[in-house]
């Protein structure tokens, strides 16, 4: 095995300017160094270092038994990881596109979900299971999909997204050291942004993994997303304010568990709420949202809670994906919407 590269000093490049996808690199060989039963697997994660390069130099530093090229088998990848995690390790498994996360659908939810119940807590189950997700890169059906909500119904499963590098690199992180599985879904078009690059200070004290966080105060409605979706709707809050309407934007970073706190507290001053997904609008995390809020907040509400999500409809062909994604003037049509209630 060749000696770790210590690739983020805790010294003077203790802070550095990075992406998503380097954020989540960063964050992943951090875990690997702290503790040698972390182990990352899947399709072409070795070599090549994935299909999106978010493992990229990971098997050349840490060896082929701790970063491991599987079959195309995601059922086979889930199930060893779960043998893995039953002794002892704390298995990172990568599925090429969230589309192809479905034949390791039964792995997920009759096992990895269940183990830790139906043992009375006896075992534990940590694996993490990465899952690139979402549009936005000119691709089509199984690689373009918002799955997330299948998987925030299963009890057992904590299901996490991040919308930017500095969660990216401290959330990935969090998730390998839960004791619960955690399905993290990657927001793929916002990989190697270069308008989303942050500052990550990997010296700092990380927000904890499921909570919620508000990134821009307003007083004229709330804007609540995760994931992809984020931006948007901070690109619609700066838009918005251009002409005097002021917008609160909540990242939810979690959506099970849910930390909706933060969204009740700001509803009861806005009085609106904008939900935001890539995901289709029907029983989706969106439309929790929205019935927990009007069950919490219902006579602080001066409109209904609106949602902004993808189609009830299988993802579209490349040329229609644009139609199909939650933009900026969807957004914004959905605050004037509420404002003129």
């Amino acid at each position: 095995m060749a000696a770790p590269v210590q690739s983020v000093p805790s010294t003077e490049q203790a802070v550095q300017k990075l992406t998503i996808g380097k954020a989540l690199n960063f964050g992943l060989r951090a875990a690997m160094e702290a503790d040698d039963k972390v182990l990352v697997m899947g399709e072409d994660v070795g070599k090549l270092g994935g299909v999106f390069r978010i493992t990229d130099g990971l098997q050349k530093d840490f060896g082929e038994h701790r970063v491991l090229d599987t079959p195309l088998a995601e059922s086979g990848i889930v199930g060893t990881a779960i043998g893995l995690a039953v002794r002892g390790f704390r298995p990172v498994c990568e599925i090429q596109f969230e589309g192809f996360i479905f034949p390791g659908f039964d792995q997920i939810v009759s096992q990895l979900a269940k183990l830790h119940y139906r043992t009375q807590g006896g075992v534990k189950v940590p694996v993490v299971i990465r899952v690139p997700y979402g549009g936005g890169i000119g691709a089509v059906e199984h690689h373009s999909e918002s799955p997330e909500s299948l998987f925030a119904h299963v009890a057992g499963l904590k299901v996490v997204s991040c919308s930017n590098p500095v969660d990216a690199y401290w959330m990935i992180q969090q998730a390998i050291r839960c004791d619960d599985p955690v399905l993290f879904f990657e927001p793929k078009k916002l990989y190697h942004s270069g308008a989303l690059k942050q500052p990550v200070d990997t010296t700092a004290t990380p927000e904890p993994l499921f909570a919620s966080r508000t990134l821009r105060t307003g007083t004229a409605a709330t804007l609540v997303a995760y994931g992809p979706s984020v931006p948007v709707c901070l690109d619609a809050a700066t838009a918005a304010a251009e002409e005097g309407t002021s917008l609160e934007v909540i990242d939810l970073r979690s959506v099970s568990p849910l930390d909706l706190a933060p969204v009740f507290e700001s509803v009861r001053r806005t009085g609106r709420l904008i939900a935001v997904s890539e995901a289709p609008s029907e029983s989706s995390v969106t439309a929790e949202i929205a019935a927990r809020v009007q069950q919490e907040c219902f006579y602080s509400l001066e409109a209904p809670v609106l949602r902004v999500t993808g189609f009830d409809t299988p993802y579209p062909p490349a040329k229609l994906e644009e139609h199909f994604l939650p933009d900026l003037d969807r957004v914004l049509h959905a605050v004037d919407r509420a404002l003129d209630w």
